[in-house]
C-alpha cells in the first residue's frame, strides 16, 4: 500500500475505525508455530507453537501389500496464538485433515505437514487436529548408517523410532521434549499379532482381520513408541504385581527363555537400585534376528532383535527408568540414557559376582581403546554430530566412566540416594545435562564435582587421571 494515502472524511474515519476494531476485537491475531524446536543434531523435529496430550490412532496394515492407512487423532494445546502449525510426518499421503471437525487447508514440504485451520487458535485453547493417512510407510536411513521408521519383516514389520523414525507411521509432534499418552487401534490379518506399548485393551476378530487396541497411560516419547505386527508367540506372566507381555517371533522362544525368565529379577534389582517402576506393564518383543540393527528401550516392553542375553535385558530395561520416564530434553543428552543404561550393566555384573563396577572402569581406562575405538574421540555430553549421537564409545562407555566418578567421590549411600533421587524428581518429564549437573551437586554439597564435569564429561581427550 502506498504511503500517501488520500484523505478521507472524518464521519467515514470513524467507520473506518469501527470496522477494524470490529475485525481485531478477538485478540492479538496468530502467527504460525515453528517448524521445528531447533533441537542442535535434529532442528526440525517436533513443532513450536502446542503441546501434545495425546495421540489416538486408528491403523490397518496389510504385510503382503506393505499397506498402511490410519487416522491419527492428536490432541494437543496451544502454547501461543497459531494461524499455522505443524506436524511431522515423512512420506505416506494425506487425504484429509480437520482441526476441532471443521476441514483444514494444509500442505507439504519436506517432514512437515503444515495445518491452517479455518480459525485462529488461541493460546491456551485444547484443539484436536484429525488426519487420515495411507500409503506405504518409509524406512528411514540414519545419519549414523541405521535404518529405523517403518521396517518389513518376515510376516509383518516393525516401527521403531530413535531417534525421528515415528514419523514414518504417524504424524506428531516428533521430540524426545514432547511427550503424551497413547491409544493405538490396529488391525491385521487374523492370525497375525499387533503389539505396541502399554496394556492391551481389546482384540477382536471380524471378517478376517482381528483388530488390537493398546493404552499407555503415561506419558511416552514418539521415539519409544513401538508398533510390531507379525507371527509372533504370546507369553503372559508378572513379575510381582506387574503385568508382563511378551511377544516372540517364530523360532525365538527357546533362544530367549534363559534370559526372559529372569526378567522378574532384573525388574525387581532395578526397582530397588532405580526407584520404583515408573509404568504399569513390563515385558519384551523379541523380533527376528534379522528385524532390526539394535535393540530398542521401546517403552513397557524393549525391542530385541533376536534371543537378548541377560546383560542387553538389564540395559533396555534400565532405560525405563533412564531415557523413557526421565527422558532428554534434546538429542545432545543421550548420555544420561546410554551412561545410567550401562552402568546398570555394570552394576547388575558386580552384584552377580562378576567384575566390579572399578574394575571394568579401570579395564576401560586401560585399554578401552582397543575395543572401542572412538572412547575418547568426544566427551559424552558434546557428540560432535547427529550421526554420533549414539556412539558406543563416547555415549555409552564414557558416559558410564562419568556415573562412576560420581559414585567414586560421594560414596554409595549417597550416590544409591542421587540415583533414588533423580528418577523421582524428573519422573515421566524431561532432563537435560544442566538439570543433573545441578542436581549432583545439590544432593553432595561439600563434594567438588568440577574436574569430573570439565575432564570427564565435557573434556576433550582421555583425562590425565582415573
Amino acid at each position: 500500500m502506498s504511503r500517501s494515502a488520500r484523505l478521507v472524511p472524518a464521519c467515514a474515519s470513524v467507520l473506518l475505525a469501527l470496522a477494524l476494531s470490529a475485525c481485531t476485537s478477538g485478540g492479538v491475531q496468530g502467527t504460525p508455530g515453528g517448524s521445528g524446536v531447533r533441537d542442535p543434531y535434529f532442528p526440525k523435529a517436533g513443532n513450536g507453537g502446542y503441546d501434545v496430550a495425546h495421540y489416538a490412532l486408528r491403523l490397518s496394515y496389510d504385510p503382503d501389500a506393505e499397506h498402511l492407512s490410519g487416522t491419527a487423532a492428536v490432541t494437543a494445546r496451544a502454547t501461543q496464538n497459531l494461524s499455522a502449525f505443524d506436524l511431522d510426518l515423512k512420506g505416506l499421503d494425506v487425504e484429509e485433515v480437520t482441526v476441532e471437525g471443521e476441514k483444514a487447508r494444509w500442505n507439504r514440504s519436506g517432514q512437515e505437514l503444515t495445518v491452517r485451520p479455518g480459525d485462529e487458535l488461541d493460546k491456551g485453547e485444547t484443539f484436536e487436529v484429525r488426519v487420515r493417512y495411507s500409503g506405504t510407510p518409509q524406512t528411514i536411513t540414519d545419519p549414523d548408517g541405521s535404518e529405523e521408521g517403518w521396517l518389513p519383516t518376515e510376516s509383518g514389520a516393525v516401527g521403531l523410532g530413535e531417534p525421528t523414525g515415528s514419523m514414518a507411521w504417524f504424524p506428531g509432534s516428533h521430540h524426545p521434549s514432547d511427550k503424551a499418552s497413547y491409544d493405538i487401534a490396529v488391525t491385521v490379518p487374523e492370525g497375525l499379532r499387533a503389539v505396541s506399548n502399554g496394556e492391551l485393551t481389546g482384540e477382536t476378530t471380524s471378517k478376517g482381520r482381528t483388530t488390537f487396541t493398546w493404552r499407555t497411560a503415561e506419558p511416552m516419547a514418539s521415539h519409544v513408541a513401538t508398533l510390531a505386527v507379525g507371527d509372533y508367540d504370546i507369553r503372559r506372566s508378572t513379575a510381582g504385581d506387574l503385568p508382563v507381555y511378551t511377544a516372540l517371533a517364530p523360532g525365538q522362544a527357546k533362544a530367549s527363555g534363559k534370559a526372559l525368565a529372569r526378567l522378574p529379577e532384573v525388574m525387581e534389582w532395578a526397582e530397588y537400585n532405580f526407584g520404583p517402576y515408573p509404568f504399569s506393564s513390563t515385558g519384551a518383543i523379541v523380533g527376528g534376528e534379522h528385524d532390526a540393527g539394535y535393540a530398542l528401550e521401546t517403552q513397557n516392553r524393549p525391542f530385541f532383535p533376536g534371543a537378548p542375553d541377560t546383560g542387553l535385558l538389564v540395559h533396555e530395561l534400565a532405560h525405563q527408568w533412564f531415557g523413557n520416564s526421565v527422558t532428554p530434553r534434546t538429542w545432545r543428552d543421550m548420555w544420561l540414557n546410554e551412561g545410567f543404561a550401562t552402568y546398570a550393566e555394570w552394576l547388575w555384573e558386580e552384584d552377580e559376582g562378576g567384575d566390579s563396577a572399578q574394575e571394568t572402569f579401570d579395564a576401560l581406562y586401560d585399554h578401552g581403546e582397543d575395543r572401542f575405538e572412538d572412547l575418547w574421540s568426544f566427551p559424552p555430553a558434546k557428540p560432535t554430530s547427529a550421526a554420533d549421537i549414539s556412539d558406543e564409545g563416547p555415549i555409552y562407555q564414557r558416559a558410564a566412566m562419568v556415573v562412576h566418578k560420581i559414585r567414586q567421590t560421594v560414596g554409595d549411600d549417597t550416590f544409591y540416594d542421587i540415583v533414588q533421587g533423580w528418577t523421582a524428581a524428573h519422573r515421566h518429564g524431561n532432563a537435560d545435562t544442566g538439570d543433573f549437573t545441578a542436581y549432583v551437586e545439590k544432593q553432595a554439597p561439600d563434594e567438588d564435582f568440577d574436574a569430573i564435569w570439565a575432564q570427564w564429561l565435557y573434556g576433550e581427550g582421555k583425562p590425565e587421571h582415573r
